[in-house]
């Protein structure tokens, strides 16, 4: 009996921290779970009340998505990240970004013989979607090497997770180019986008990024995160029709279709921007309380200039770094889950309550 694609996937990493959160769990306070980019926060009543009003669905939703959904995202999309030249058959709803990007190479035919670009330290979905696929994945943060590894699908990811890098738009202009060059399709994650800190995220749907042309571009959006919607599984990609086409033939074949309470949901979200700026205000708060306690206890902060993560290091192994912290009851992500080039990183999450974050905060003072 053979394994199937099972066998040929890594271990599922956050089995590994297993003996980790026992050790957080046993703190007199409780656990302080940061290791996990979950929202915490209710899901804003804007979607709650537009899910509800839509639950008597008693046929299929399409794949494509309502027209109504399609504007929205479409709205979205120009009105926040001022992308020019959007068709409605450039949109197309997903159930979930996760899945998206764990299918997207095999949605495009990026197989056996074939090569995905992902970056050197990345979400290990971009990993397991060339893997599912048969494709040969490669790791590189420099634009240049798209030209000798002649690439079906490219990933770039900003806000980056799990380190919170914001490309430039000189940098997105880069892989654009390059990827154009080398007849690859670029896909940027931009789950993040609406968590920008330091510095403000831009899109490759923006002119000033591509020229004016959506030619073999896809940008992934995710309400997850932007809108407390991870429950939902409501997310959406958006770009090139010549590429968004094929994807929604393919997906209409599999049956993967976002419900349509989901869908009417994601409407009214889209539609409101003053839940983000809400939420933005929780973690901007969650993120001035843990960033100098972290400094203070001895970790270095790098990157980390959006997104929902801080980015440390002590100059040690991460799994020593996630054993001191679990010392404190505070269970974080090392950052070997996301490639060879994080293994003396851990990633601090700020999905946590104020009160859970607060006493992070002061368990990190009280050993500094």
């Amino acid at each position: 009996m053979t394994p199937g694609l099972a066998g040929q996937l890594p271990d599922f990493p956050w089995d590994s921290l297993d003996a980790a959160r026992a050790r957080a769990g046993a703190h007199p306070d409780g656990i302080v779970d940061l290791s996990v980019g979950t929202p915490v926060d209710p899901t804003p009543e804007v979607g709650r009340l537009a899910l509800a009003a839509a639950a008597d669905a008693p046929g299929y939703p399409t794949t494509w998505g309502t027209p109504r959904l399609r504007a929205a995202i479409r709205g979205y999309l120009e009105r926040r990240w001022g992308a020019v030249g959007l068709a409605d058959d450039g949109v197309l709803p997903v159930v979930g970004t996760k899945e998206l990007v764990a299918l997207l190479p095999t949605l495009l035919g990026v197989g056996p013989g074939a090569t995905v670009v992902i970056p050197s330290t990345a979400y290990p979905t971009y990993d397991v979607g060339g893997r599912i696929a048969g494709a040969t994945v490669v790791a590189t943060d420099d634009p240049s090497d798209l030209a000798s590894l002649r690439p079906g699908l490219v990933w770039i990811n900003s806000p980056a997770n799990p380190h919170g890098a914001i490309l430039s738009p000189d940098a997105l202009r880069a892989w654009v180019d390059a990827a154009r060059a080398a007849g690859a399709v670029l896909a940027s994650d931009e789950c993040y986008g609406e968590f920008g800190w330091d510095v403000e995220p831009m899109s490759v749907l923006h002119p000033e990024v591509n020229g004016g042309s959506l030619e073999g571009l896809l940008a992934v959006h995710s309400l997850s995160k932007r809108s407390n919607a991870a429950g939902y599984r409501a997310g959406f990609v958006a770009g090139d029709p010549e590429v968004v086409r094929p994807l929604l033939e393919v997906r209409k074949h599999a049956g993967l279709m976002v419900p349509m309470p989901v869908q009417a949901a994601m409407v009214a979200l889209l539609d409101d921007q003053v839940h983000v700026e809400e939420q933005r205000a929780r973690y901007r708060r969650r993120r001035a309380m843990l960033r100098p306690a972290l400094v203070a206890a001895g970790y270095r902060v790098e990157h980390s200039e959006g997104s929902l993560y801080l980015w440390c290091t002590r100059d040690e192994d991460c799994r020593a770094s996630v054993d001191h912290l679990a010392g404190l009851g505070i269970l974080v992500a090392p950052g070997d889950f996301y490639g060879e080039a994080g293994r003396r990183h851990v990633r601090v999450a700020l999905t946590a309550t104020d009160e859970r974050v607060e006493a992070a905060a002061r368990r990190l003072l009280a050993q500094a």
